[in-house]
């Protein structure tokens, strides 16, 4: 298929080549040649135009910018003007080429969205663990699921610890601790403990598959835009065909009614967004941003909302630590950082691996190392560390060995918790001794890029599956007010849904596979190129190649400029057709300078859009 489409490409491009070749050629009248070589342009580009319009008349009686081409070209051939034909065909292949570079092909994002499906499920069955297709299991089935392996169906685990990474349903960042009563979502990956779950949803009622269903009919419920100069084209039809016949039975000279049709052919009207767009893309290229969609700038500068997701977006999606707390009399605060990066220095869990990290960039790289290490999923680590028992983790596992928090830890604790951070209880030798607290970080550039787009006239939203404390705290820095937390995809796609049903369109800016719908479902959907899902990629229609927020307001910008070029490109080449309208009218006009006139606008529009490419917001 993409063979095809690259061979059908190239054909094109030739056409075009020998097109304008033998326009010039006809125009400079170069040579004694039997024929006017301008019937090259005319058989190669200006037949697939009028093949077009008759299919879109016939099967569908659909009025475009066609109808009134083909019946200029056909009239223009039909007084000997083939001159004429030739340009007008020619300019128009051109807006037609240019037009379908602009506009993206099939995405693949529904497709990676499939692969994630678990195919098989363990499922305990006459006292036996059997192995079965994922599509076989049934509401109430037991099912065992080992650390590393994919959850097949949703579920409520009924036996076991463990901890789940559930980004590919909320965009969290971090593992969630999960015991005997809470839920598990299809697609989600199970770390580190062995558990056993009761099914609850199952197939096409599972989270991953709702999920891929919220993807397809966001993207086909969401509106293409049309050419300009198609969306008018019933009425440059009957204005144009209006104007020639009155001319002809008023001069009874059929050379001005062609003349008019020719200089009425909308080659610039058409030229006038294609040309705009693909310089706007060229000048978001400069700016490491990649735009997929070919109308996608078209649509941003609409927009009256941008929705961002927290984690990996706004912030970097990496715990890093915030603060170290010692309420031991006889432990620093950077001995019991010691004590603790020691004990997790083996742990694969993101939290430990963060206070490792921390570490070794803040004070000497090297670490004893543990002895009698254990990982206890959804609890933390217990580890001896120069002959002291270590336990680092949640109040669970300090509970588990009778380790009980005295009300000052637990306080300050409290304080970090508002701030959205994340706990790390460390005790010592049985001696509840201090914690860590750790929290994701915020983009450097989020504050200032917050300001801009609001300075821009667009109001910024945060969408995120994260807690209320964790999102509200980093809403709060960064300068957001208008904040939904705790949201899964369908929650996403439901708020950005009743916003743009208000009138409130939105651009939905997000990084990981629980922004899919999301993306799809918003007017324009932004994904982080760098750190993102190759699937949010795919769900969008723009992508911030280097992960750089900063950007935005300059691709907010961009699309508005771009909008104003366009209109003014409109403007142009409607005055510049309305003065060689009414000179054809009055005979100054014959059909070949007539298509020399109306092509300077053409060349007008062209040129006006080529300004884009270097243009750059002022900076206040």
């Amino acid at each position: 298929m993409i063979k095809l489409l690259k061979d059908e490409e190239k054909r094109t491009v030739l056409f075009l080549a020998i097109s304008f070749i033998s326009v010039v050629i006809s125009f400079l009248n170069v040579g004694d040649l039997p024929f006017d070589v301008a019937w090259l342009a005319i058989l190669l580009c200006g037949i697939p135009i009028i093949k077009g319009a008759v299919v879109g008349l016939v099967t569908e009686f659909d009025i475009k910018a066609d109808v009134l081409v083909s019946i200029a070209l056909i009239a223009a051939v039909i007084i000997g003007e083939i001159f004429a034909a030739g340009e007008v065909a020619f300019i128009m292949a051109i807006g037609a080429y240019l037009e379908e570079r602009t506009v993206a092909k099939a995405r693949a994002g529904i497709e990676k969205l499939v692969h994630l499906t678990p195919t098989t499920a363990r499922v305990a069955r006459n006292g036996e663990e059997v192995i079965v297709p994922a599509e076989q299991v049934k509401v109430g089935d037991i099912l065992r699921v080992l650390a590393g392996e994919t959850i097949a169906v949703d579920g409520i685990i009924i036996n076991g610890q463990t901890s789940v990474n559930q980004a590919v349903m909320t965009g969290e960042s971090l593992p969630v601790d999960k015991s005997e009563g809470d839920e598990v979502y299809s697609g989600t990956v199970n770390q580190y403990g062995t558990f056993e779950m009761k099914a609850t949803k199952v197939g096409e009622d599972s989270s991953l598959q709702r999920m891929i269903r919220l993807v397809q009919s966001a993207d086909a419920g969401k509106a293409k835009i049309v050419g300009i100069a198609d969306r008018w084209a019933t009425w440059i039809v009957v204005i144009a065909l209006l104007s020639a016949v009155a001319t002809w039975l008023m001069t009874d000279e059929i050379i001005r009614a062609v003349t008019i049709l020719v200089v009425f052919c909308p080659c610039a009207l058409v030229l006038a967004t294609p040309t705009a767009i693909m310089a706007g893309i060229g000048n978001a290229t400069k700016f490491g941003i990649l735009i997929r969609e070919g109308d996608a700038l078209e649509r941003l500068s609409a927009v009256k909302r941008i929705a961002f997701d927290k984690t990996g977006t706004l912030t970097y999606g990496k715990p890093d630590v915030a603060a170290v707390e010692s309420f031991n009399p006889s432990l620093t605060v950077a001995e019991l950082l010691s004590l603790t990066a020691s004990a997790e220095l083996r742990s694969e869990h993101p939290l430990g691996k963060a206070i490792v990290t921390h570490y070794k960039l803040a004070s000497n790289p090297s670490l004893p190392e543990p002895s009698d290490f254990q990982m206890l999923a959804g609890r933390g680590v217990s580890a001896l560390v120069d002959g002291r028992r270590i336990l680092a983790g949640n109040v669970e596992l300090l509970g588990d060995n009778s380790i009980l928090l005295p009300p000052t830890i637990v306080d300050k604790a409290d304080t970090y918790r508002n701030d959205g951070c994340t706990i790390i209880f460390v005790s010592v030798d049985g001696e509840p001794s201090g914690f860590i607290a750790l929290s994701d970080t915020l983009r450097p550039d989020a504050v200032n890029v917050v300001r801009k787009i609001e300075k821009l006239g667009v109001k910024n939203v945060l969408l995120t599956g994260d807690n209320r404390q964790a999102a509200s705290h980093m809403a709060k820095i960064a300068g957001i007010q208008d904040i939904h937390t705790d949201c899964l995809p369908e929650n996403k796609l439901a708020i950005i849904e009743e916003y743009q049903s208000r009138g409130d369109l939105v651009c939905m800016v997000g990084d990981g596979v629980n922004d899919a719908p999301a993306l799809k479902k918003a007017h324009v959907g932004i994904a982080m190129g760098g750190i993102g899902s190759d699937i949010a990629v795919e769900a969008a229609d723009i992508a911030l190649v280097g992960d750089d927020i900063k950007s935005i307001p300059h691709l907010l910008a961009l699309a508005k400029r771009t909008m104003n070029t366009i209109k003014f490109n409109m403007a142009i080449s409607m005055a510049l057709n309305f003065v060689a309208i009414i000179l054809a009218m009055a005979g100054v006009l014959g059909p070949v300078v007539g298509a020399l006139v109306h092509n300077a606008g053409s060349v007008a529009v062209i040129i006006n859009s080529s300004l884009l490419l270097h243009w750059k917001e002022n900076k206040k």
